[in-house]
This record gives C-alpha cells, structure tokens and sequence, in this order.
C-alpha cells in the first residue's frame, strides 16, 4: 500500500477544488473497477483535485493508475441505516486498499458493531494513519464528529436520513451554518447539479465541493435529458 498523504498537505491540496464521486451502483453498465478507474482519470484530466470512490477493487485499481490523485474510499453495505463503511474493519480495509481518506458514516444512528462515532474513529487511529472524512445529515451530527476527532466532515448524507424523500438541491444552509460553526475543514457533498452551485458552496465557505450523479452517472444525466424532451413531445 501507498503510504499516506501526510495530512495537512492533502488537505491542502483539496482546499477550494472538485472532488468527483466515482460510483456506480450495482447492476449498471459502468459498475467495474476498470470503468470507475476511467471515470477517475477523466475527472482528474478535466481539473478535479481528488476523488471518492466506493469499493475495494476500484479504490485499489484507481490508486494504482493514479498514485498523487488524493483518494477518499469507502465501501457500502445495503442502503438503509448505517450503510456507508459501517464498521472498523470496513475502513481499516478501505485504507488498505489505497484510500488517503477513509469516508465513514458521521450520524448518531446504531451501527452494527454496536461503537459510537467516538469509539470507531479511537478505533481506526489505532490500526491505521489514515485521514476519517465524517459523512454527516446535520449540523448536530457535524459537530459530534468534530469531537469525535475526525480530519474532514462531508454534508453526503444531508436530506437521506428522514423518510421524506430529499429536496431537489444542496443544502446550501447546512453548508452556511457549518462553516459559522465547525473548526474542521468540511466538503459540501449532496445534490450538487451545476458549476453555480458549487461556486455558492465555496462562497459559503465550504472547504471543497465533491460532485457525483451529475458528472459520473451516464443514466442519470441522460434521463434528464430525456424527460425535458418528452414534456415538449409526449
């Protein structure tokens, strides 16, 4: 394994930068390590300063192509509750795979190896050097991950974890209120669709902006396309 972006350099590096999220969900055409990898080295061709990508195969194969790329991993394990790198060991393994950031869920929900936030980011700074990024739904969230000692909060999960579904944008206010009251650098993640929105994100004083669907999902994008289409001609 690459040793580890030392820490203050990496997060340097993403400070007021693109970070694409490199994902693909299981049964879509581009769901393979070698297509994510591709994904990565377009993004990074088109200005990206880092990347997030899920699973073990791709994160390996994409630090193998890119070695300076700064990398956030995680792995995801269903798609309700505690979901994106449950436990421990799931992001030990995620480090070990290449990831310079491991990314774990940041909210107060159970997990499944029964820790608490504190108890699983004590937990990985004692098997790993690697950096934690705190995927998080609220400003009460985002300031228990702070003190739980994580690197970096994200705003990933903000409108996923109530059971109405999201709102159509960012929470641009979520993102206003963290950077009033967070000491750690925080990424506005979630819904981000256009350039302008990104540019808010930072005004507002985000540290980085992290971009997915509207990048690096084919289908996604094209189907928006074609639902303008057929609201002209049904």
């Amino acid at each position: 394994m690459r040793p580890a972006t030392a820490g203050a350099a990496l997060l340097t590096a993403l400070r007021g930068g693109l970070v694409v999220s490199c994902q693909a969900e299981p049964g879509e055409p581009l769901d393979a390590p070698i297509h994510m990898t591709a994904m990565a080295l377009a993004a990074r061709a088109g200005g990206a300063v880092g990347v997030r990508a899920k699973g073990l195969a791709e994160i390996a194969a994409i630090r193998a192509a890119a070695a300076d790329l700064p990398l956030i991993g995680l792995v995801k394990r269903g798609r309700h509750g505690v979901y994106i790198t449950p436990t421990v060991d799931d992001a030990i393994a995620v480090a070990e795979a290449g990831a310079d950031i491991v990314a774990i869920d940041g909210t107060d929900r159970h997990r499944p190896d029964g820790r608490t936030l504190a108890e699983t980011v004590a937990a990985i700074r004692h098997r790993s050097g690697v950096m934690i990024m705190a995927d998080v739904a609220s400003e009460a969230q985002a300031l228990a991950a702070q003190d739980a000692g994580v690197d970096i909060v994200s705003t990933t999960l903000a409108g996923y974890t109530e059971p109405d579904p999201p709102p159509p944008g960012p929470d641009l206010a979520l993102v206003a209120r963290l950077a009033r009251t967070l000491s750690v650098p925080f990424a506005a993640e979630g819904r981000f669709a256009t350039p302008q929105q990104c540019a808010e994100a930072l005004r507002l004083g985000a540290h980085t902006v992290v971009v997915g669907t509207a990048i690096t999902r084919p289908s996604s994008i094209t189907a928006r396309f074609a639902a303008a289409l057929r609201q002209e001609h049904p």
